[in-house]
């Protein structure tokens, strides 16, 4: 009797405990799929830090894995509306390849010509040029696709193989470096950062425009009569993503410059350098400043534009998407255009990066920006996907390649675990909409 008895008050507490976190995740409205992918990035960041011996959760390796997850983090963001459409991109890591091949050439052999050497136009020209050659093709992949009716995964496969050899014709295989020392800039590195200071002012103004949108959304809500939060699940929202923000800023000011650039430094500047020698913050990097930036604006399209309301449609119905006046083609065709500038600006950051333009640039992007997309949340079904989801989707992907790096995986084996991480993504994602259904 006593068993019997202890055993309903466990299964009392463990039903009220589940209630409990029922009541929370509905005051606060959090994305459950978000949640999951949230724990299984800490799960893998503390994974590695164990078995790399602290190596894992250190600020260079944070910083960096900011760096590198940038260019995968933006082309996402595109890919999101591809698959929300039902459609596919196989050519990004080829085309990333093309226009960082183009912006290489057009500012070390054509721009001098015209200019100079160093001219001050010439990072902006050049990545005007890749910005223009992306959305001419993605206009051109996206017309074969939306108008002539040709599946997107045909059309794509042929620009995976049509723009990896243009890549290699622009220049017969030569890699193409130096880059303009601006925009080099645009790669990161300690002159690629802003600093201390200039990270604490950023991270300031994001946790204002934080609390403003919650205060703005909250008014909305009230003044259309929607359902309100309470106001702790305000407060709580508005707590914890200022302590996220600041947290990331206090880390990447925990990255000092190398100790032999700071000696130049020092020297160009006649700074004294202490005994203790010259603690000098890289700040955030200016390719995550762009990758995040890029998230904001792409979230601002798809949530509050009609654009971006008809792009949801046509992925949950585009047959009753049509019958409503959309129309569906015209859609289809700007997300490819819209695509073709996110990998321009993708491969902007790439080519600053190594500071040179190489055949092999891009190579297998196209399965970690869909990979990234996928586990962010976005069903190959269509009509399901977040921005956020999808950048935290690419900061997975990059943790994994990262970690294996640390501890010395061969490159074959990396390439397994990432496909098999995107075949469990998608094995996930059936499972989810089948409890949707």
């Amino acid at each position: 009797m006593a068993e019997a008895t202890s055993e309903v008050q466990g299964q009392g507490a463990s039903a009220s405990s589940s209630s409990a976190a029922r009541r929370f995740l509905k005051a606060t409205e959090l994305d459950t799929r978000m949640l999951g992918m949230l724990g299984a990035l800490t799960v893998i960041w503390l994974g590695f830090h164990f078995l790399s011996d602290g190596l894992f959760l250190t600020p260079r390796n944070l910083w960096n894995l900011s760096v590198q997850s940038a260019s995968i983090a933006i082309m996402s963001t595109g890919m999101v509306l591809v698959i929300v459409t039902r459609n596919i991109d196989l050519s990004v890591g080829s085309l990333l390849g093309f226009i960082g091949m183009v912006m290489g050439v057009t500012q070390t052999e054509f721009l001098p010509d015209l200019l100079g050497f160093g001219h001050p136009a010439t990072w902006v020209l050049a990545l005007g040029m890749g910005i223009l050659v992306g959305a001419v093709i993605g206009a051109v992949q996206g017309y074969i696709i939306a108008f002539l009716g040709v599946p997107a995964f045909i059309v794509t496969l042929g620009g995976l193989l049509v723009w990896r050899g243009a890549a290699w014709w622009v220049t017969s295989g030569r890699t193409v470096a130096p880059m303009d020392t601006t925009f080099r800039l645009i790669g990161g590195g300690p002159q690629g950062a802003i600093g201390s200071t200039w990270s604490w002012i950023v991270g300031l103004i994001a946790c204002a425009a934080l609390v403003v949108s919650l205060v703005v959304s909250r008014n909305q809500r009230r003044k259309f009569h929607f359902p309100l939060r309470p106001l702790w699940a305000e407060g709580f929202l508005g707590t914890v993503g200022c302590a996220l923000i600041l947290g990331f800023v206090w880390v990447v000011n925990s990255y000092p410059w190398p100790s032999g650039i700071v000696r130049r430094y020092a020297e160009e500047n006649n700074i004294a350098v202490p005994d203790g020698g010259l603690f000098i913050a890289h700040g955030i990097a200016i390719p995550v400043l762009i990758a995040l930036g890029v998230g904001v604006v792409m979230s601002f399209i798809t949530l509050r534009t009609r654009f971006g309301r008809y792009v949801f449609a046509i992925g949950g119905n585009p047959e009753a998407a049509e019958l409503a006046g959309i129309n569906t083609r015209w859609v289809v065709m700007k997300i490819f255009i819209l695509m073709g500038v996110l990998v321009a600006i993708a491969s902007a950051i790439s080519t600053a990066r190594l500071n040179a333009a190489t055949n092999a640039m891009g190579t297998l992007d196209e399965l970690l920006v869909i990979a990234a997309a996928v586990i962010g949340g976005t069903s190959l079904g269509g009509g399901v996907g977040t921005i956020a989801g999808a950048m935290i989707g690419a900061v997975l992907m990059q943790s994994l390649a990262t970690g294996m790096i640390l501890l010395g995986v061969d490159t074959p084996l990396q390439n397994i675990v990432v496909g098999l991480v995107l075949v469990v993504a998608v094995w996930l994602d059936s499972i989810y909409r089948k409890r949707v259904q």
